[in-house]
């Protein structure tokens, strides 16, 4: 049974497809080569221990060794496949729907990393144990557009800069006016500064006075953390990965099926077709 619908994975393999190098035929003089496997099978793979979670070993079948789908991972990060992925997915809604960045939210959330690694420490909200921060910007929509990996223990609003920086993905064709909206954590004047200083607009939850999530934008952002972290990506709610490249990528190819579902989603009650019958008087 597939881990996601086809609607979803066909659009997503077949712009994966397109991105992949060409690669030549090598036949061997005696016909005795193991042929390699196909690209899709890996493809799958990759989805089923993103949306599953768990090792590589515990994917691996007789399609597909462990030892391919990792080896195959590496080439295709080598290669810059998985961000491209996501860039095309957020210019394909872009030009389908239009993407709200006039409205701007950041935030960083939390995962398990017990075994270690790059961009992980003491978690502050588990025991100490080891842990991996994403710094996650999303637009008013709430479809993330980039992110940033540190320390669990690393605080939010150090990395405010360099996750507002995804925004050079979209070049000229920002809107003038951008409004960032912040939570408590980072009510300060280097938030403020730093906001004047790239020409946003900042709406930031004071300190010590509560503010309901559903009055304001980051409630967008709330949700995407929830998806990243506990309802649809296992991979991404406890990293077993060391590296951060590999880190990366999973939040790459997840954030791309985001927003390819809301495409799907939003594409269908903008443009579907209404066959219900007239109802009689």
């Amino acid at each position: 049974m597939p881990v996601l619908p086809s609607s979803i994975t066909d659009p997503l393999w077949d712009q994966c497809q397109a991105l992949l190098p060409k690669r030549a035929v090598a036949a061997h003089p005696l016909g005795c080569h193991r042929p390699r496997i196909p690209d899709r099978f890996v493809f799958d793979k990759l989805l089923a221990r993103l949306v599953l979670g768990g090792t590589y070993q515990q994917h691996a079948d007789h399609t597909c060794s462990a030892t391919t789908v990792s080896a195959r991972q590496d080439e295709w990060i080598a290669n810059d496949l998985f961000e491209r992925l996501h860039r095309l997915a957020l210019k394909a809604y872009d030009e389908a729907i239009g993407l709200d960045l006039e409205n701007l939210v950041v935030d960083g959330c939390i995962a398990k990393a017990a075994g270690g690694g790059q961009n992980t420490g003491r978690s502050p909200v588990d025991r100490g144990k080891s842990g991996l921060k994403r710094s996650v910007l999303v637009d008013g929509g709430g479809l993330p557009l980039g992110w940033v990996l540190a320390d669990a223990n690393r605080d939010d609003s150090p990395l405010l800069r360099p996750t507002l920086e995804a925004l050079r993905l979209f070049g000229f064709h920002l809107p003038p006016s951008i409004t960032v909206h912040l939570d408590a954590g980072y009510d300060s004047q280097p938030t403020r500064a730093l906001l004047e200083e790239l020409g946003c607009a900042g709406r930031i939850n004071p300190r010590g006075q509560f503010v309901p999530i559903n009055h304001t934008h980051r409630w967008m952002i709330e949700r995407t953390s929830s998806w990243h972290n506990n309802r649809g990506f296992k991979a991404l709610a406890i990293v077993t990965d060391r590296r951060a490249v590999a880190q990366d990528a999973w939040v790459a190819l997840a954030s791309a099926v985001i927003v390819i579902r809301r495409l799907l989603r939003r594409a269908w009650t903008a443009c579907r077709w209404d066959a219900r019958p007239a109802r009689r008087p």
